[in-house]
């Protein structure tokens, strides 16, 4: 092998020192040390920059991780999309996902070089430069010449600053947007950020916005127009700008075939396409339960906040899935129930006026639009009175159009003061029509309100919610917010309590006069039934049907007011001062809390929690919270292995003595079957419940239901006033609950309330609680003999013989027949005293 010389070892060596020795030179010279200071300049001002703009902006790892806020979306029990909480509609896709012939559209329109450029378009710059410098002084804003990926970082700064620094630190933003992502990453995040109106975020969303469809389902002139919105949707509003925007998606189309994306014959076809866009597009789930997702919505914030800056899981930014056990085909029998008989107690005091006022001047069906009008029912429609001239009126409706109200279509009459509804309408008001038989008719917004729950008694899933007449008109929600007083719907706990402490349902408590000393100064306070009179020595179970407030007071008295109180915290109705009154039901508690101490009843005393959320997966799916924490070995096995299914095992509190549970719910089925809730009886299945009234009356309930659904129901005004001295729970609240439980119930199996063990069926005399031998119970509800419920050796001693039950109903017909059946008869006639 040959060595090379010394002389060739040293050649390049030479090189390098002639080239540097030249530059040496050539900086010695004029041009060569302007050249130099210019460089340096550059690079020092390039530093600069990029130390004064370029702090505080997102790291590349940042840009990598970058989710887009994304609204929750609220599931049904079954696992449907029926909500969703949203400040900005986003839906989210993936770059495959979107249309090839939408993203040329964006393109075009947009950033042809995109795919070619790093970040930055240098010749739209330089025009934008040159624009601005032009425009200085002017009040006109310059065109931006940004590219896509600058617009994405413009969306990450969330700073719409109209300044030569936020260009800067945009194109630096941009730059290094370039080098974390790929083109189909940051056309990505593009098309799913950009505002394109109508509260629309990203290009699904807008799709579902201006055409009702999903991108998949556009053609290539609906396209063309998103493409044309980035950047000022206002400015081709289709609804008010419609040529103007014909005019700018056409240049788009001809965009789009300049650069070869479609041919100048589908260019043509899609130019004379109009623009197809909806309106308004209602969406599906807008209005859908709003009460129950209001109470959801509330859940979540108190849980991880409402917006970005609270977490990474807030409410309209995080993404999130809910799973809740919201039931739409009872949420829609519980709405109408409680809207029905909310309309029914408040028609006949007529018309009580307009809900709103506006000007029926120039945008009047706007500002109809923007009025908060709850109607409740789909068919009742908001309107305002745009004139009013002999004997009609014409009407204006949201969307523009208008109709005709003739007099006798508003006839009811003016609720306090008389004469006929019509003859108070004057332009402006805002009110509530229904088109019956072809004609708009005038229909009233009830004064009067209420709430109604449904909850599963096993699981305290609460199944549907409603709050009120309608949540667009009010948002407070009379199940959970409104404390009212539950009258004699409180006394099953009362009786509770009783049974916890040595009486029986057939224990005989005099229904008689009942005084208490207060104080000196207040002196005694004597308690009466609704009736006035009294019945004498009668059975618990006599005296919970009848709701007799002598007895449930001295069974307080005897019990122990403690005792009573406790029982109604630990059931979860309501901390109280041990006074007597708490036993009338003067204590305030919600629907919500009501409806669940009944659930626990028919759960057998176990502790339930009501809950409206299941479980919560953040925007990856991971699951971040759960209701049920209980273990469950075996339920996610892959297959069956032929043994009976896993359950998770069973983890309630027993809050309440289950034997007594039980009794009270026996007791209560007696209710139902000849107390003050007998309009429930032809339902014909095993059912328990309580009516309550309040003094006023001010109040009135119904809380009960089978052993697989309980329900609630208040029915009174926000500020509490008199009812009328006809309403009474039996009658006003227990058909809505009836009207709710014949649909609820249609198909579901006929299920008895299950007795725990230990429990003993006893045949005794209804009237006087002594066990009876030679007679057996039959199914008329009102029968002599009856099984009653008894814990082990509770059982009555006493015992009656069939020949006397015989002679005492005998007895009973005649006095019945001669009119001097005193107050039982009284109580006969009325149905009970509620």
């Amino acid at each position: 092998m040959v060595n090379p010389s010394d002389g060739e070892k040293a050649a390049p060596f030479r090189r390098g020192s002639e080239w540097l020795a030249r530059f040496r030179e050539l900086l010695n010279t004029r041009w060569g040390k302007r050249a130099a200071i210019l460089f340096m300049l550059a690079v020092a001002g390039w530093a600069i920059i990029w130390f004064v703009f370029g702090r505080g902006l997102p790291s590349a790892e940042t840009l990598l991780s970058y989710e887009p806020p994304l609204p929750t979306n609220v599931r049904s029990i079954e696992g449907e999309p029926v909500h969703s909480f949203a400040r900005e509609r986003r839906v989210e896709l993936a770059f495959d996902e979107f249309p090839p012939q939408l993203i040329h559209a964006f393109i075009s329109a947009e950033d042809k070089t995109f795919f070619s450029h790093g970040g930055i378009d240098f010749p739209g710059l330089i025009g934008a430069v040159f624009d601005y410098v032009t425009k200085i002084g002017s009040g006109r804003r310059a065109k931006g010449g940004s590219t896509i990926t600058q617009q994405v970082a413009k969306n990450l700064l969330l700073d719409d600053e109209y300044s030569v620094a936020r260009k800067i630190r945009e194109a630096i933003l941009a730059y290094r947007i370039e080098g974390a992502l790929t083109k189909q990453q940051i056309m990505e995040l593009y098309l799913n950020q950009i505002f394109l109106g109508r509260n629309a975020y990203g290009v699904q969303s807008a799709s579902r916005a201006y055409f009702g469809k999903d991108v998949t389902e556009l053609d290539l002139p609906q396209m063309a127009y998103l493409a044309i919105l980035p950047k000022a949707p206002a400015n081709y509003n289709p609804d008010t700008r419609a040529e103007r925007a014909i005019e700018r998606r056409n240049w788009v189309l001809e965009e789009m075939r300049d650069n070869g994306y479609i041919d100048k014959a589908t260019m043509l076809a899609a130019q004379a396409a109009p623009l197809g866009t909806v309106r308004r597009f209602e969406r599906p789930n807008e209005n859908v339960g709003d009460y129950f997702m209001e109470e959801v919505r509330r859940e979540l914030i108190a849980r991880y906040g409402e917006t970005g800056k609270d977490g990474p899981h807030s409410v309209y930014a995080g993404g999130l899935w809910v799973r809740t056990s919201y039931d739409p085909r009872l949420q829609e029998y519980a709405a109408t129930a409680l809207r029905d008989g909310l309309v029914r107690y408040d028609k006949p005091k007529g018309w009580s006026g307009p809900v709103a006022q506006i000007d029926v001047g120039e945008g009047w069906a706007r500002k109809l639009a923007a009025t908060p009008v709850g109607t409740g029912y789909e068919d009742w429609r908001a309107a305002v009175v745009l004139a009013r001239q002999g004997q009609s009126a014409e009407i204006g409706f949201a969307d523009g159009s208008t109709g005709t109200l003739p007099s006798y279509a508003a006839a009811m009459p003016k609720r306090g003061v008389g004469g006929v509804a019509f003859d108070f309408l004057k332009p402006g008001d805002v009110i509530v029509v229904k088109k019956d038989s072809g004609v708009w008719a005038l229909r009233n917004i009830p004064t009067v309100s209420g709430g109604m729950v449904v909850e599963d008694p096993h699981t305290g899933r609460v199944l549907a919610m409603q709050g009120g007449f309608d949540a667009r008109g009010a948002s407070f929600n009379r199940a959970t917010q409104a404390l009212r007083q539950p009258g004699s719907a409180f006394k099953p706990f009362v009786y509770a309590a009783a049974l916890d402490n040595g009486m029986t349902p057939a224990t005989i408590i005099v229904d008689g006069p009942f005084c208490v000393f207060q104080s000196v100064r207040l002196g005694s306070k004597c308690f009466r039934n609704f009736s006035g009179g009294n019945a004498g020595p009668k059975t618990m179970r006599w005296g919970v049907e009848q709701s007799r407030n002598l007895m449930t007071v001295r069974a307080a008295s005897q019990t122990g007011m403690d005792k009573v109180v406790r029982t109604a915290k630990v059931m979860g109705i309501g901390d109280y001062p041990a006074v007597l009154a708490i036993s009338l039901g003067a204590g305030d508690t919600t629907v919500l809390k009501l409806t669940n101490a009944y659930a626990m009843l028919a759960n057998n005393g176990r502790e339930l929690k009501p809950t409206l959320i299941d479980y919560i997966q953040d925007r990856s799916g991971k699951v971040i919270f759960r209701a049920d924490t209980r273990p469950c070995e075996g339920c996610n096995a892959k297959d069956w292995n032929g043994k009976p299914m896993p359950r998770p095992r069973l983890r309630q509190k027993q809050l309440m003595d289950p034997l007594t549970a039980y009794q009270v719910v026996h007791i209560l089925e007696g209710v139902v079957q000849r107390g003050t809730a007998q309009t429930l009886r032809d339902l014909n299945r095993p059912l328990f419940g309580k009516t309550g009234t309040t003094t006023g009356p001010t109040n009135v309930w119904f809380v009960g239901g089978s052993a697989d659904l309980v329900a609630g129901v208040y029915l009174g005004y926000d500020q509490p006033r008199s009812l009328g001295g006809y309403a009474q729970g039996g009658s006003v609240a227990a058909p809505i609950f009836k009207q709710f439980a014949i649909k609820a119930f249609e198909g579901a199996p006929v299920v008895p309330f299950r007795a725990p063990p230990g429990i003993r069926m006893v045949r005794i005399d209804r009237a006087s609680g002594r066990k009876v031998f030679g007679a057996w119970p039959t199914a008329e509800p009102k029968a002599a003999v009856i099984w009653e419920a008894f814990k082990p050796e509770s059982e009555p001693r006493r015992t009656i013989r069939k020949d006397e039950i015989v002679k005492r109903a005998d007895e009973t017909s005649v006095r019945a027949r001669s009119g001097s059946g005193g107050d039982g008869d009284f109580l006969q006639r009325e149905g009970g005293i509620y």
